[in-house]
């Protein structure tokens, strides 16, 4: 048995208390108050630093398929890489790939060569025009307009009637209407091709469809003030919705960005506005956003460089946190829940099934996020006094760039633990 001692926050407590693990299965022993005398603790952290367990990503773009052609912008092993990097130990990968994974034969396919990476993966499957659920139990992935890759819908009526399918499933939504980004297809800049009022119309028709069809829902990287709206008001008349933000989102708008910045901050949604950026910060420390995703969407400096949409987030998500525990006054045990609990909670409800078609989650245990026996001995520490200001030779996202380089935090990732193994 391994053990450390740290300060840890849960979602309902932030206190000086020991955890201890097998090194072997890579699973928790036993957590708490567990008088484990001093010169036997393996892994002791001051209180400068705060213990969380595992963080997990549940919107990253590794790239990899079984086509294998994009591996230039980034892979499995890439990808898990950046994630230790970050403090994260399990992610979410989703489908938009060159073969993407539609059905159980492609699903499985794709899941087999996430085993060369350091982290867990869980991957969306993708729904399509012609798409039908899989008989596994798996999350899906619904883009409503074009966006990266050819799996969207061209109006909401086509979405509705392939909806219709998969009643009761988790669907997670890319929140743009394509009527409207057809209509603003024209316009000078990025933001203006794809205005909030695409993002608004498109969560309405979401929030229609899930209630409608009594899914679990999710709103993915999402950008609007205005719409957080209309999702408590659907929340609130039972609707089954939860939501993600991106640190971009929480961190830039367009009132900070330059001409020149705007080309490489390109993304979709796109950055938005201070009073959208307030408003989501807020939502977020209410506990009204459940998530902080990255939508971890690597391209080549020269796609960039040519308009291509998509922005990394995996290397950057550790020392970003402690930007909202110090800058932002987050809470240690809010953010526990946002990107520990919540995520783990998440991934662990498909966990059990895929066991008996996917050897390897076999040994996952109870899964991930939280500080309990059974579950994954993955921590991720941070150390709030360490200001650290990234440089892109810290990344290690195949790349190599990112949105936060040249940022100074108030603090960085002191050490990551996965399956009981310290990675960093």
């Amino acid at each position: 048995m391994k053990s450390i001692s740290a300060v840890f926050a849960t979602s309902s407590q932030v206190k000086r208390q020991q955890l201890q693990f097998n090194e072997q299965t890579g699973l928790i022993h036993a957590f708490g108050d567990l008088s484990i005398p001093q010169d036997k603790i393996d892994f002791y952290f001051n209180d400068d630093c705060l213990a969380f367990a595992g963080m997990g990503d549940i919107h990253i773009h590794a790239r990899e398929d079984v086509s294998q052609k994009h591996l230039y912008k980034e892979d499995f092993q890439s990808a898990g890489l950046a994630a230790i990097n970050g403090g994260v130990t399990h992610v979410c990968d989703m489908p938009n790939n060159p073969i993407p994974p539609i059905d159980d034969e492609s699903y499985l396919a794709k899941l087999k060569l996430t085993e060369k990476s350091l982290v867990s993966f869980l991957l969306y499957a993708g729904i399509g025009p012609q798409t039908r659920p899989l008989k596994l139990k798996v999350p899906y992935k619904a883009y409503m307009g074009p966006s990266i890759g050819e799996l969207f819908f061209k109006n909401d009526q086509e979405l509705d009637e392939v909806l219709s399918h998969y009643r009761s499933q988790w669907v997670s939504f890319h929140c743009e209407d394509p009527v409207e980004l057809e209509k603003h297809k024209t316009e000078a800049t990025h933001h203006e091709r794809r205005p909030v009022e695409c993002e608004i119309l498109a969560t309405k028709t979401a929030l229609r469809l899930i209630e409608k069809y009594n899914l679990q829902g999710k709103l993915c990287h999402y950008s609007s003030g205005e719409g957080l709206k209309m999702i408590n008001q659907a929340r609130a008349r039972g609707v089954k919705v939860q939501c993600e933000v991106t640190p971009q989102h929480l961190y830039f708008s367009q009132d900070q960005l330059s001409d020149v910045e705007r080309g490489f901050f390109q993304m979709n949604p796109p950055i938005r506005f201070e009073y959208d950026r307030h408003t989501l910060l807020e939502a977020a420390k209410r506990g009204e956003i459940e998530f902080l995703a990255t939508d971890h969407a690597p391209h080549s400096k020269e796609e960039k460089e040519k308009g291509t949409s998509g922005l990394t987030g995996l290397d950057s998500y550790g020392a970003f946190v402690t930007w909202l525990l110090v800058d932002q006054k987050f809470t240690p045990e809010r953010i526990a829940l946002m990107c520990a609990e919540n995520p783990g909670a998440f991934v662990n409800q498909f966990l059990n099934e895929l066991s008996a078609h996917y050897p390897p989650f076999k040994k996952l245990g109870l899964g991930f996020g939280f500080l309990r026996s059974g579950f994954m001995a993955n921590v991720t520490v941070l150390n709030l006094k360490s200001p650290y200001k990234l440089e892109a030779k810290d990344l290690r996202t195949k790349v190599g760039h990112g949105p936060f380089v040249g940022v100074t935090f108030p603090g960085r990732v002191e050490q990551v633990f996965v399956q009981g193994i310290a990675q960093k």
